[in-house]
């Protein structure tokens, strides 16, 4: 990916967001053009409770050079009535592995290069410069913070104390707090600034989502490095969290990184075609996009998946739809068996946890769905890697668990699941929100889906016909049975009770005839509730196809019905409001391909699969190729958003770097290409 000069101007340069992480949680993320537009950007933003309780430590490094007696600011600020430019000093933009910058003022070249050390709450910066035939000084100013990366230092007073010894700087930005940041540089000198502080950054996208936009940022000194005339130099600036900090190599660094995204590409096999470079250079960029979602919590010793960047930690449900297109179709099967060790670690009444407090690591059950889910990925990690051992010593008896509880009913944190007698799962309250779809604003519930909801039933057949497989494998075939007749009860009341003949789909939930995306979990999971050869399956998918399929996801709500809204923006009540009511999720296009592909398995008729094979042709190439563009031009530079408006233009909105939409279009493409073969 690589950005050139006449695409760095700052109209185009502020839409597009890089990203880097260390494996814990922190990470560094801002504009291709260097100039932070959110709250969440910055260099060094630390997980002090990996891979919770981020803070923004060092918003960004402001670069100058000084030489022919003039100083060049080559650094780019938005404030409201100021912008500096250095955006114009900017040659080009490149996200390979890492962000690269590359500057150029007056015949002197400048490149950036930013890593962060895996595992550790550091970032290093490794400048390479060529002088021309003046003597040149370079200027680094770290604007530095230590806030919850949720808020913002606005008319804040920093109280700093520092330390500097040789070309170590020890920094506590407010005497309560007592957490030190590092600055170490190779070589130069560091002047120490008093209460000097960068007034009132300003943040485009906060203003757009309805927050104050403004902050200041300390700024405690400046490194200043000389270079000679016609000299070449490389210059080392490590930001840290860790004492030792002068134990750490830059370009070490840099090549651990290299090396460790090289080894995890090669044991993927996933870019491997030896004449298709293109391919190969999307499949180590998509690995990388990849890897940002895997983090370890080193409270538990095991992996977890974050949700999305910028602001979300682990959820359950994210991790289990996100499962097979991050793990198991890049072969991280070791991390992926830690994954689902994760998941059931805190099973409580059945409940897998819908996520932790990024405080105090606290699990969260607002979920029906999360404990589902999890029967699905088991089954899918069986698929790859055919691991019985595992599965029956760590995963079989809490799948059995799980199904025992909601057989008996689950009231724990309000999410009032019971099992009916026509052996539908009900759930959830009209003040609770336990499926995906969970916004609420206070006590109001957006989209209330208590009750029976098409997914939830959906996923509870496919956990039943899942653990009566498992049953006949690890136990007895009368074991089975019991599993088997209620999947089968279930199946039965869900094909009487769930199709709605006036419309051509299914209920979204029992007595909601709203057309969502939800009911094709009914088509796209292991063992299909609804029978993909049967014409109310392809009606289902007709309708989904005519109200909700866009270019880049499924709308949540089709055009026409009550409360619709296609387009994200505003406050967070107008966003709360639209979030579930209409806007396009690409994660959906996951289910929509899942449904394509039963129903075509189905077919029987040589014409009628002909004609499927066509559509299911088109719409795999079109998906390529819209989010082949998302991935590498819109928004998110190297990732894809977590959802789009439902109209032209389809702009990027949300958090700009999700989990389960990149493993699901990643696992699209995948699977389409392994048929093509």
């Amino acid at each position: 990916m690589k950005f050139e000069k006449k695409e760095l101007n700052l109209e185009n340069g502020l839409t597009k967001e890089w990203l880097i992480t260390n494996g814990i949680g922190g990470y560094a993320s801002s504009t291709i053009v260097g100039a932070n537009t959110r709250k969440y950007h910055g260099l060094l933003v630390a997980a002090l409770s990996a891979p919770g309780n981020r803070k923004v430590v060092v918003s960004k490094i402001d670069e100058s050079v000084v030489t022919g007696g003039k100083e060049y600011p080559i650094y780019t600020n938005i404030c409201k009535n100021y912008v500096a430019e250095g955006y114009k000093y900017l040659e080009s933009f490149e996200k390979d592995y890492i962000p690269i910058f590359t500057y150029q003022v007056e015949g002197i070249t400048i490149k950036k290069l930013i890593c962060m050390d895996y595992g550790k709450n550091t970032v290093c910066l490794l400048y390479r410069i060529q002088n021309q035939d003046a003597e040149t000084t370079l200027k680094l100013a770290p604007l530095v913070n230590f806030r919850d990366f949720h808020s913002m230092s606005t008319n804040h007073h920093f109280n700093i104390r520092q330390e500097v010894k040789d070309k170590k700087v020890k920094i506590v930005v407010d005497q309560n707090s007592q957490t030190p940041l590092y600055m170490h540089i190779s070589e130069g000198t560091y002047i120490q600034h008093l209460e000097d502080q960068f007034y009132n950054m300003y943040y485009l996208e906060e203003e757009k989502r309805g927050f104050y936009p403004e902050e200041n940022h300390a700024v405690p000194g400046v490194f200043e490095v000389t270079i000679k005339p016609n000299e070449q130099k490389e210059i080392s600036l490590i930001l840290s969290m860790e004492e030792n900090i002068e134990e750490i190599n830059t370009k070490e660094v840099i090549d651990r990184e290299i090396i460790r995204i090289n080894e995890i590409l090669y044991d993927s096999e996933l870019a491997y075609k030896k004449e298709d470079k293109q391919w190969n250079e999307w499949m180590k960029d998509f690995i990388i996009a990849t890897d940002n979602f895997i983090v370890k919590r080193p409270t538990f010793g095991l992996h977890t998946v974050i949700a999305g960047y910028h602001w979300f930690l682990d959820w359950g449900r994210d991790t289990l739809i996100s499962f097979e297109g991050l793990l198991l179709v890049t072969k991280r099967y070791e991390i992926a068996k830690e994954v689902l060790l994760t998941m059931i670690r805190d099973v409580k009444y059945g409940l897998v946890p819908n996520g932790y407090s990024g405080y105090d690591n606290r699990p969260l059950y607002n979920s029906v769905d999360s404990s589902l889910l999890l029967f699905e990925a088991v089954h899918k990690y069986l698929e790859y890697t055919s691991d019985f051992k595992f599965v029956k010593e760590k995963m079989y008896p809490v799948l059995v668990r799980i199904i025992d509880a909601y057989r008996k009913g689950i009231d724990y944190d309000n999410n009032a699941i019971y099992l009916d007698k026509d052996y539908l799962l009900s759930s959830g309250t009209e003040t609770t929100q336990n499926t995906w779809m969970d916004v609420k604003y206070g006590d109001f519930a957006v989209t209330p889906r208590n009750g029976k909801a098409v997914e939830i039933n959906s996923m509870w057949y496919n956990a039943l016909k899942i653990l009566q497989e498992l049953t006949l494998i690890f136990s007895t075939k009368e074991d089975a049975k019991i599993y088997e007749q209620m999947a089968a009860k279930c199946k039965k009341s869900f094909e009487e009770k769930f199709y709605q003949a006036r419309r051509k789909c299914l209920y979204d939930v029992l007595g909601d005839s709203k057309i969502r995306p939800n009911q094709l979990f009914a088509l796209s999971l292991t063992y299909p509730v609804m029978d993909p050869a049967s014409d109310r399956a392809k009606e289902m998918l007709e309708t989904v196809t005519k109200k909700l399929l866009t270019p880049y996801g499924l709308k949540t709500l089709a055009k026409g019905e009550k409360d619709y809204i296609e387009v994200y923006e505003g406050d967070s009540f107008k966003r709360d409001m639209s979030y579930h009511q209409g806007i396009t999720w690409p994660w959906l296009l996951g289910l929509y391909f899942n449904s394509m592909r039963a129903i075509l398995k189905a077919e029987k008729d040589k014409n009628k699969k002909k004609e499927q094979e066509e559509k299911y042709k088109s719409f795999c190439e079109k998906t390529e190729k819209v989010m082949r563009k998302a991935f590498y031009e819109e928004g998110s530079v190297g990732g894809i958003s977590e959802l789009y408006d439902s109209k032209a233009p389809y702009l990027p909105k949300g958090a700009a770097f999700q989990a389960w939409s990149t493993a699901e279009v990643l696992r699209i493409i995948y699977t389409y290409h392994q048929e093509e073969k």
